[in-house]
């Protein structure tokens, strides 16, 4: 790393940014935002504040008093913050989580950059939802998630396969209301071979099932069910090639790990705290920089 781009200058101009969560020792948030900022030439810092669970709303009006330009919210808090935000935007109201804050005039506003990364970062990979059948591997908070964006986002089918269909079932009813179209099947895990044949599908795995240092599994680790696939995507960045994406390439399908995606939800939060807009170059160097890291361990 160019040590002039990766020191950062504390002055009475400053603004902070952060990060709340528990745990938060782990987050690479730091190293994409303080990198952000040298490259922009913006004067923030970014910080990880760990917050007990009593202390949210307390974090987050003090935060706001301390004149605070934005923070980011990762697990457990991505629900908890809500009642304390002024606004809201509508995909992250839909969803009902936030992982980004902005501070407005009236308090701070709310937004999902997790989800408008990962469009983002798909896009970038020559990935579209729109008029795509997708296959969703998971229903958990992000898999929710991702159904909410892929409904929103014109995707023909979202087929959601889950280990509990009835948690399946409950996403699928919550898409249905909140965005007006009936486009998600639940189905469970093993279900995947009622998909209809005579299609190729775009396959986004949501599970933790991989991730390190538990990667030598897949949540499906079926031959059949890759080659029924033209696309892997894989929200885990660690390892940077999951058992999922070698079961995807074996059987010919193109496959992505979540770099790009943890990339582009830090660089849609830092274009909305500082109201400018990131390079897909500047972009390319964080993912460089962090594809580095996590391959170093």
């Amino acid at each position: 790393m160019d040590k002039n781009l990766s020191a950062v200058t504390v002055d009475g101009r400053t603004r902070l940014l952060g990060l709340i969560g528990n745990p938060v020792e782990h987050t690479l948030s730091p190293d994409i935002h303080n990198r952000l900022a040298a490259l922009c030439g913006v004067n923030t810092v970014y910080v990880p504040f760990r917050v007990e669970p009593e202390d949210v709303r307390a974090a987050v009006e003090g935060a706001y008093a301390l004149n605070v330009l934005g923070l980011n919210v990762t697990v457990p808090y991505k629900q908890a913050v809500i009642p304390f935000l002024a606004q809201i935007e509508p995909l992250a109201a839909a969803v009902g989580a936030v992982n980004t804050l902005v501070r407005t005039p009236a308090g701070y506003k709310g937004y999902n950059t997790d989800m408008s990364g990962l469009y983002r970062a798909m896009r970038e990979d020559g990935v579209s939802l729109e008029g795509e059948e997708v296959i969703l591997l998971g229903a958990g908070g992000v898999g929710r998630a991702i159904a909410h964006l892929c409904a929103a986002k014109g995707a023909a089918r979202i087929w959601l396969l889950n280990r509990s269909p009835e948690k399946a079932e409950q996403t699928a009813a919550q898409v249905r209301e909140r965005s007006g179209r009936d486009c998600v099947t639940p189905l469970g895990l093993s279900d995947w071979q009622t998909l209809p044949d005579g299609r190729k599908y775009l396959a986004i795995q949501a599970t933790s099932v991989g991730l390190f240092p538990d990667s030598g599994h897949a949540v499906i680790g079926e031959e059949a069910f890759y080659r029924k696939l033209h696309t892997g995507y894989d929200l885990i960045y660690r390892p940077a090639r999951t058992k999922f994406m070698e079961h995807c390439q074996a059987a010919g399908a193109r496959a992505f790990n979540g770099l790009k995606m943890l990339v582009y939800q830090g660089v849609e939060a830092f274009e909305l705290w500082n109201g400018l807009s990131v390079t897909a170059d500047q972009a390319g160097q964080i993912c460089e920089m962090l594809s580095r890291r996590t391959e170093a361990g």
